[in-house]
């Protein structure tokens, strides 16, 4: 069937413009896999999201004057107080999205640093705004809102 210009059917290109944006290619986040031994027991950060409350990792944009493992450490910082060095290399990847307003969702492609946590704190920017929890991997693979984050977390494990 050949649908012409005047066709109802056509969708403006504005229209067309914008569904690509949220297509093709996936904005790309940095996350912090943040990780500790306590009593012999190996566990990871998770914090809630604002919107959703699933559990995810502190992640967000790039911030371009630094390099992403450094936006990594941030991250971690700002939205759950962990205070600690990321690794230099990521240590994996998985597609997700992220919520946008009036319930737009964003293909984002997920660059995920491992960070060696040397503390904590309450004093943080996102203080209250989140639950964060410490736990161990398979409770976090349990809790985990997002399939590509569970199988992060299995990678860990292994």
């Amino acid at each position: 069937m050949t649908i012409s210009n005047d066709s109802p059917y056509e969708r403006p290109s504005w229209l067309l413009s914008l569904a690509s944006m949220f297509r093709h290619p996936a904005r790309v986040q940095i996350a912090a896999l943040c990780h500790r031994k306590r009593g012999g027991v190996q566990e990871v950060l998770l914090i809630t999201s604002k919107t959703t409350r699933r559990w995810i990792l502190p992640k967000g944009w790039p911030i371009l004057s630094y390099n992403a493992h450094r936006t990594a450490a941030i991250e971690a910082f700002e939205e759950a107080g962990v205070i600690g060095t990321a690794r230099r290399k990521p240590f994996a990847t998985f597609l997700s999205h992220k919520g946008g307003e009036a319930g737009f969702k964003i293909r984002t492609r997920v660059l995920v640093f491992l960070v060696d946590v040397e503390s904590t704190t309450t004093d943080y920017p996102e203080y209250g705004k989140r639950d964060v929890r410490w736990v161990p991997i398979d409770e976090a693979i349990k809790m985990a809102g997002d399939p590509g984050l569970v199988d992060v977390l299995e990678k860990l494990k292994a």
